[in-house]
């Protein structure tokens, strides 16, 4: 698989080199935006693209350049839609370094503007940088060698990928504005949206269209993503309060002083001891102590045990999605360590 991802990134330093040398002839800032673009997309798992290479070659697949091509658009609309995500959050740093919008806010600062001034600057450079990526994204994904038929309906899967996302976004930024509690239900929902869809579901099935398998064999793959996808944004959340910074490298304090609507927090606040927490989740300043007494009651009500579970059974599902649709025993093989792997981080 790693000579695969290399074809990957031959197509990204391509079409960043490109686009770089591209906007060298319009202005050197925005020389200087494609650069820092590119320096954001660098250095990730490659997560969605192995979904596509896995998919496509035990299916049979043999253009490895053309799914290198589907990957890569991947890969882009991820970069698209983290920068786009941190905008909305109002965040500057991501895996501890300046975002774009971190870079462009620092540089401003520099130059001698406000604190607020430079904010602005920053994330409205954030707002450009993800829209040449979500653009960068559709021109790669066209530019896979298939016939009509097939590229069609790969950017189908790609424009789905995108609305479904944004969708997603939308109904996350709303639980922020409710003074209530969204149902669990609903939670699920918005981080199948949000995503299950772009990073799971859509880059396996994107792979199977390739190679060209069947119908059957392409929904089951969907409803696979669609599941383990779920789970692992359920642990994603776990993480965020009850993980291990050093290894996760997320602190876990955000997520409670964000006030984070998730699984783990929906059912607490069911239970008759969540009003003495209510008022610690949420808080902006929330201490370590403080957080730490909400650990503890989360604990005590069950909340970590009902989500670790919730998560179990979703993987189950996507287990259970695998068998019965055709799918050849080599991909069943090669996915199903990504559910344990899915389901050993919380335990």
């Amino acid at each position: 698989m790693t000579r695969h991802l290399a074809l990957v990134e031959e197509v990204l330093e391509r079409f960043f080199s490109l686009s770089t040398q591209r906007a060298a002839t319009l202005a050197p800032a925005y020389e200087a935006l494609w650069k820092t673009l590119r320096s954001n997309t660098a250095g990730g798992k490659r997560f969605r693209p192995q979904m596509v290479m896995t998919a496509y070659t035990a299916l049979g697949g043999s253009d490895l350049r053309s799914a290198a091509h589907v990957g890569a658009s991947f890969e882009l609309l991820h970069t698209a839609l983290i920068v786009h995500d941190d905008v909305v959050d109002r965040d500057f740093v991501r895996r501890g370094i300046p975002n774009v919008s971190g870079s462009y806010r620092d540089v401003a600062q520099t130059a001698g503007l406000s604190l607020p001034t430079a904010e602005h600057r920053g994330m409205s450079v954030a707002v450009i940088a993800g829209d040449l990526a979500l653009t960068g994204s559709f021109r790669l994904m066209e530019r896979a060698s298939a016939n009509p038929e097939v590229r069609d309906a790969l950017v189908e899967l790609l424009d789905r990928a995108v609305f479904d996302s944004a969708a997603g976004e939308l109904i996350d930024v709303d639980f922020s504005l409710y003074s209530g509690m969204p149902s669990i239900e609903e939670i699920v929902h918005m981080e199948r949206l949000k995503t299950a869809v772009y990073s799971f579901e859509a880059p396996l099935q994107a792979g199977a269209l390739l190679a060209g398998a069947t119908h059957d064999v392409i929904a089951a793959l969907g409803e696979f993503g669609r599941n383990i996808g779920i789970a692992y944004q359920i642990v994603d959340d776990l993480l965020g309060v009850f993980g291990n910074e050093a290894s996760t490298g997320k602190t876990t304090l955000g997520d409670l002083r964000e006030g984070k609507r998730t699984a783990l927090i929906a059912f607490a606040s069911q239970t008759s001891e969540w009003s003495s927490i209510s008022q610690l989740v949420g808080d902006s300043e929330l201490s370590a102590e403080d957080a730490a007494t909400v650990r503890e009651v989360l604990e005590r009500t069950g909340a970590k045990k009902f989500t670790q579970r919730l998560a179990s059974d979703y993987a189950d599902e996507a287990v259970a999605a695998l068998h019965g649709a055709g799918i050849p025993q080599q991909l069943i093989e090669q996915l199903t360590p990504l559910v344990t792997a899915v389901v050993e981080r919380v335990r």
